[in-house]
This record gives C-alpha cells, structure tokens and sequence, in this order.
C-alpha cells in the first residue's frame, strides 16, 4: 500500500524506541545539572585557573606525582592570579591541590558528559531508533555541547595574562549555554515521552507567551552571571535595601549607565536583585497557564522553584555569599529552568494539539 505523501514521517518509524530515548536524554540532563553546580562550586572556590592548559585528551588524568603536581603549581605561578592574589596570600602546594580539584572535576564531567551523549546517540542512530524529525535536534544539542567545551576554555583562557579572574562576558555565555542545552535535553525528552504514547502526537511548539516568559528570565540569568562574574554579591550584605539604601552607593556611571549596567557590580547586583520580581510575576502567569494546560506538576514545579530560589538568593546576602547558600542558588536556579521549560512545554502541547 502505497504511503501517503502528507503522512508524518515520525509516524512512520517502527524501530523508533522513544521511551530509552527519554530515559537518556534526562540521564544526560542530570549530569549537566551537576556541571551547573560544580561549575558555581569551581566558581566560589576561585578554583577556575588552576589549570592553565586545555588537553583533552591527556588532562583526563590528575597529576598522579609529587613532581607532576609541583609542575602544574609553577605553571600556575605565571598567571596573574597567583602573583596579584594567590601568591602573596601564602598559598601553599595543599591548597593548590583543592582548588586544582574542583576545576578538574568540571572538566572531566564535560568529558563524561559528552561521551554520555555522543556514544549512545551513535548506538540509537545504528539501530534506527530515533523517530524521524529527531536527528536534527539530537544533533545540534552533541555540537552545542562540543561548542561549550571550547567556550569553557575561551573563558578560561581570558584570566591567564592581563586579568586576575575571567571575563565575566565569558563566564555568562558559558553558564547560560550549560542552561540552554539542559533546557533543550529537557524540552526533547517531553516531545519524544508524548511519541511514546501517541505517535500521531506532533512536538510542542513554543508560543509567544513563553518566549516572553522564558526572555524575561534569560535577563535575570544573564544578570546573575555577571554578578557572579564580578564578585557582586559581596558589595552588600542587607536586604531588601543595599547598605542601608535602595539605589546603592558606590555605583560608578563615569562611562555612562550603559556601561555601568554592566560592568558596575553595585548595580549589576541592584538590577540582579530587584528584577527577580518581575520574574515571580511572569512565571506566576506561566504556572497559572500551565495548570490550565492540564500538567498541575509542571505548575507546583515553577511556584517551588521560584519560591525556593528566592529565598536562597536573600539568604546568599545576607550570609555574605556562604558558599552553600551560593551554590544552592545556582543549583535551583538551573531547577528554575528545568521546570519553566517543563511548563512551556506544557503550553506548546496544549495549543499545537
């Protein structure tokens, strides 16, 4: 009999094996999801220029010596880092290690990630068992990530000469692009849970109303980046005002507000702080429209997140960024993704349907 000519092709695949496909994906999603977390532990630890090389292949290892470890302390001891800060602050070859483990974590987690992705991906395409219409996707979430590992050293590579920390420009674009892969692997796993029990049902599609919702949190994200980026939780620990003001001294407009937006770590902070209102309304209004899609859990997930993220982020002031705190709020706020994501999914299934 012959096929249809207007016949979805996804229909028609009958290898197709979309319930191992989910499982990988949000396997995969679960180990950025740690990437995000070590990535703030690296972050809160100044332990990002530890490592002064990009090997991919031979870094995998740690130094395994005495001698190779005292190595990688004198290549360390070139960079400004170690000479304006480490240096005269009396780091000793111990304290060296801990901070040189916690980036070799990060980087053997994006090692373990990719091969993760890539390997099973391999095997799936083999055996014909990604439904037509997934390839495309599948494939540019693998070069999205092989895009982040070189991001991740182009970040890297930018505090080991004229700076004594990373381009905080740098530092955003690879956190949110860890955020836009863990959100992608999350929307393609919904898509590909709703093929596994209809396969006439066609992907979600994003509407309007979640690319505004999902645009006004991509702001406050960016922000949170550069605040990071700049030490700019540290420039006031009260709350709800700065240092005994709302609009906080100290904020620095010599080249104008436009630079100081961001670059300035007063009012990076302050926008950081404040815009986080804006985003509880907004997701108040996504989580409304996706308990009336019917998906109530995606609905609790956003109100959770948010509820929880918010709280975090007051207690990471007023503690001074304790650490713990710091990267709690990092790790809900990659859980804050997850679940808007989730909701506007939700949305896009109710109206493609």
């Amino acid at each position: 009999m012959p096929i249809p000519v207007d016949a979805d092709p996804i229909k028609l695949n009958s290898t197709a094996r979309p319930e191992a496909l989910v499982k990988w994906l949000l396997a995969v999603a679960v180990l950025v999801f740690a990437m995000v977390v070590v990535g703030g532990i690296t972050r809160l630890t100044e332990s990002g220029l530890s490592i002064t090389e990009w090997k991919p292949i031979a870094g995998t290892l740690p130094p395994l010596n005495e001698a190779a470890w005292v190595s990688e302390f004198e290549k360390y001891k070139k960079i400004p880092e170690y000479t304006e800060i480490s240096g005269p602050a009396g780091m000793t070859l111990a304290q060296f290690k801990f901070i040189y483990f916690w980036e070799w974590i990060h980087r053997l987690l994006g090692r373990i990630i990719g091969l993760a992705f890539a390997l099973p991906l391999a095997w799936f395409w083999l055996k014909q068992a990604i439904p037509a219409g997934y390839k495309p996707r599948l494939l540019a979430l693998l070069a999205l990530g092989g895009l982040q590992g070189t991001i991740g050293w182009w970040m890297v590579s930018s505090g080991l000469s004229a700076r004594t920390d990373v381009s905080h420009y740098r530092l955003a674009t690879h956190l949110l692009t860890a955020l836009f892969i863990l959100g992608g692997l999350v929307w393609t796993a919904l898509d590909l849970k709703a093929y596994a029990k209809d396969s006439a049902a066609s992907a979600a599609k994003l509407t309007g109303f979640s690319v505004s919702i999902i645009g006004i949190l991509f702001v406050q994200l960016l922000f949170g980046a550069w605040v990071a980026g700049l030490n700019a939780g540290y420039v006031s620990n009260s709350w709800p005002l700065m240092n005994d003001q709302f609009i906080p001294a100290g904020i620095d407009t010599a080249k104008g507000v436009s630079y100081a937006l961001v670059n300035d770590p007063f009012l990076t902070h302050f926008v950081h702080r404040w815009w986080a209102w804006v985003v509880v309304i907004a997701l108040i209004m996504l989580a409304r429209r996706t308990k009336a899609a019917g998906v109530r859990p995606a609905s609790i997930a956003i109100h959770s997140a948010f509820g929880v993220q918010i709280l975090l982020g007051i207690a990471t002031v007023m503690t001074g960024v304790n650490i713990v705190l710091a990267v709690l709020h990092q790790a809900v706020g990659a859980l804050l993704v997850v679940a808007t994501v989730w909701g506007a999914h939700a949305i896009g299934r109710k109206n493609g349907a």
